[in-house]
């Protein structure tokens, strides 16, 4: 199946998690319950049936999917055990990526990544711990998601624009290429309902970029 090819190629079981983190199952779910470490971001329910000489033989199983990026936030869990000072490194992460991206030309007046930074990034969080991004974002880690969050409000702003000159086309073409390379690919079944397919795809086609 295409989607199960999917999730083998760009995400990891908690299987692969856990024996690459050397991390038990009880383990995970003591950070994952005290909300320093994300949830899966997919889980998936399979009932299998085998025919063979012996029978029939009818089996269900559930695997969980976690983004890659998650093995490396799982050793920093480990080596802090403190949720607030986890909490500050995810903080600090994002506030540094939004800082080089603004050196590098990406700029916004969005409130909510100027005066309401704080508050922005402890929502984001909370999206985190949700294992949202990592569905949508390539790594899950804060860097991909302040790319991710820049990109598309960068993206809405100035693809509102009436009339927007050839450098403000330019803005929205490196806009759409960083979000291009901070968002994931999403699982087939969820592509034309992503912002992926909204503001890259559509966004390219509508602008012949």
């Amino acid at each position: 199946m295409e989607l199960i090819k999917y999730l083998n190629e760009y995400l990891i079981t908690k299987s692969e998690l856990l024996t690459q983190a050397q991390v038990s199952e009880q383990a995970l779910a003591r950070y994952q319950e005290a909300g320093v470490m994300p949830k899966c971001s997919y889980k998936l329910k399979l009932t299998l049936e085998c025919d063979s000489f012996f029978g029939l033989h009818e089996d269900t199983q559930e695997i969980e999917y976690y983004a890659k990026g998650y093995l490396a936030w799982l050793g920093i869990v480990q080596s802090l055990e403190e949720k607030e000072k986890i909490f500050s490194v995810f903080s600090k992460r994002y506030k540094e990526a939004l800082g080089n991206l603004k050196n590098q030309g990406f700029t916004s007046m969005n409130v909510k990544l100027n005066a309401y930074i704080q508050e922005h990034i402890e929502q984001e969080w909370g999206y985190f711990l949700d294992g949202i991004y990592g569905l949508c974002t390539k790594s899950g880690l804060p860097e991909h998601i302040a790319a991710k969050e820049l990109a598309i409000i960068q993206i809405n702003e100035l693809s509102e624009l009436e009339s927007p000159t050839k450098l403000e086309l330019a803005q929205l073409k490196r806009a759409v290429d960083l979000l291009d390379e901070s968002s994931a690919l999403f699982a087939p079944h969820e592509r034309v309902k992503s912002s992926r397919y909204r503001l890259i795809d559509e966004v390219n086609r509508e602008y012949r970029f």
